[in-house]
């Protein structure tokens, strides 16, 4: 038998791509869901004018390529003991190539990126918002990829007549890599990421005509649809063919990863933003709250649904403090220093540098941060900034619990700056009920490996896959429940102020 036809049940360990918005990172995962090695690298972030934020996508092919193979040396393993590869992505960044030559057209736009508002404008005030929402169960923002794909055809010379003749591609960030890894023969997204589009009719689970015609988008352009769990390509590493078995939107995978695999269950992911999921199962929960109706996944063909509140900046709050004010040397540093004062001071930081997601979604809304008086310290700004982490979490999760007629009885939590212990004591505070931090934080990756896993048989089932969740800490809420409705308030009266600015 050659190295090519091993058994993928036989096979030692799932590969992990999580690209990332700041980051390209590649993860080996055991059986238990143990860590077996890793690697990540950063990669540039560009921003051209205000409110635009683009990435190379040529880039970030070049570091997913180059982490990949970097953390199956770090494992110790060849690629012959890889049993499948699972992708896990930025979502809504938005990606057009040439088919002949895979060449991008223009830079990707970041989800980030808020060229697109006076757009979403345009069709608000044509009173196409309802029916949008109707559709694909999101609201009409600059976040999501179809007025991101029409800008690039109406922008970059020539763009819209190529696409029209069929020879360009339009990709999230998934789709981007599954063509590189494929040599450029299978274009496809999965449930998960086509839902992210404002093209894609969460009902019929397929691309809405109706919605390309409104965006002015050729179906030429868009890759196949796929199940979230399933072989739906194969790549060669060191002359080893290795399917490709997972897909899904980074925070669709973290959920899985979390075993929130049952409706009712909900986590929250602390990376560059902050998303917040609730499983609702077979049903899309139409949002009342000014929250999102998403596809969790397809797995055998079936869908499954989430309620998504997503927040812009989250950990990038942290990265800002680095870079921008340049008041920490390490985003790890930030927690000393917002332990070195005992609160924040009377100082509330609204993070709004790219506007405001749920449940606000004013993307006129800029950063501010207000309060401040001669007191006021580093270790008070960086306090208030961790708190603000916590405050527009809590926001969500309080629109969400409306939606769904539930009380959480706990927040599973999971990202990077989940392993920041003064962070996840204060979000216990400000919800009232307990954060559960899991042993693995990698959870996003996690996720990506248990869907690719789960479909070559690597897992049996998800209960085999349930069966590896560890806890490593559960932070109780310990502020007196009136202490923590007033911070609440002031929080609320320092959003409304940094609303409409722009």
């Amino acid at each position: 038998m050659s190295r090519a036809a091993v058994d993928p049940a036989a096979r030692v360990v799932i590969l992990a791509l999580d690209q990332g918005t700041t980051s390209s990172r590649a993860i080996v995962f055991d059986r238990r869901g143990a860590v077996l090695g890793s690697a990540q690298q950063e990669f540039r972030q560009h921003f051209p004018q205000p409110g635009w934020v683009e990435h190379d996508a040529t880039e970030i092919w070049a570091t997913q390529s180059g982490v990949m193979h970097e953390a199956l040396a770090r494992a110790r393993v060849a690629a012959r003991d890889v049993a499948a590869i699972g992708i896990t992505n930025q979502r809504e960044t938005t990606i057009v190539w040439e088919r002949a030559g895979g060449r991008p057209i223009a830079p990707a736009i970041v989800w980030q990126d808020r060229r697109t508002a006076p757009m979403c404008d345009a069709l608000r005030e044509r009173g196409e918002a309802a029916r949008i929402a109707a559709r694909t169960g999101l609201v009409l923002d600059a976040y999501f990829s179809g007025t991101k794909i029409a800008w690039l055809l109406d922008h970059v010379p020539g763009a819209r007549a190529r696409a029209e003749r069929g020879e360009l591609a339009f990709g999230t960030v998934d789709s981007w890599l599954v063509w590189q890894l494929s040599g450029g023969k299978v274009h496809v997204t999965d449930a998960s990421n086509a839902s992210r589009t404002l093209l894609f009719d969460l009902h019929t689970g397929d691309w809405s005509d109706e919605l390309l015609q409104l965006f002015d988008v050729p179906r030429s352009l868009l890759p196949r649809v796929v199940d979230s769990s399933g072989v739906c390509a194969t790549t060669t590493i060191d002359g080893v063919a290795i399917p490709i078995a997972g897909i899904a939107g980074d925070q669709q995978a973290a959920l899985f990863g979390q075993a929130c695999v049952e409706p009712g269950l909900a986590k929250n992911t602390y990376g560059t933003g902050c998303f917040l999921l609730l499983n609702t199962g077979h049903t899309a929960v139409a949002s009342a709250n000014h929250l999102l109706t998403t596809v969790a996944w397809r797995r055998a063909g079936t869908l499954d649904y989430a309620l998504e509140g997503s927040v812009f900046i989250g950990g990038a709050v942290v990265q800002w403090l680095r870079d921008g004010l340049q008041v920490i040397r390490s985003a790890a540093d930030v927690e000393a220093l917002a332990a070195s004062v005992p609160d924040n001071g009377g100082v509330y930081f609204v993070p709004a540098f790219t506007g405001l997601g749920a449940p606000h979604w004013d993307a006129y809304a800029r950063g501010a941060m207000f309060g401040l008086t001669r007191g006021s310290t580093a270790g008070h700004i960086a306090r208030a900034a961790l708190e603000a982490i916590a405050f527009q979490s809590a926001d969500v999760l309080d629109a969400m619990q409306k939606d769904a007629g539930i009380t959480l009885s706990e927040l599973r939590v999971d990202g990077g700056a989940a392993a920041n212990d003064l962070l996840m004591q204060f979000q216990a505070d400000v919800l009232g009920v307990p954060v559960v931090r899991p042993k693995v934080l990698e959870t996003t990756a996690l996720g990506a490996a248990y869907l690719a896993g789960l479909a070559v048989g690597y897992w049996p089932d998800a209960g085999a896959m349930a069966a590896n969740r560890l806890v490593d800490r559960r932070f109780e809420p310990r502020m007196p429940r009136d202490r923590a409705a007033t911070l609440r308030g002031e929080w609320a009266k320092a959003i409304e102020r940094a609303k409409a600015w722009a």
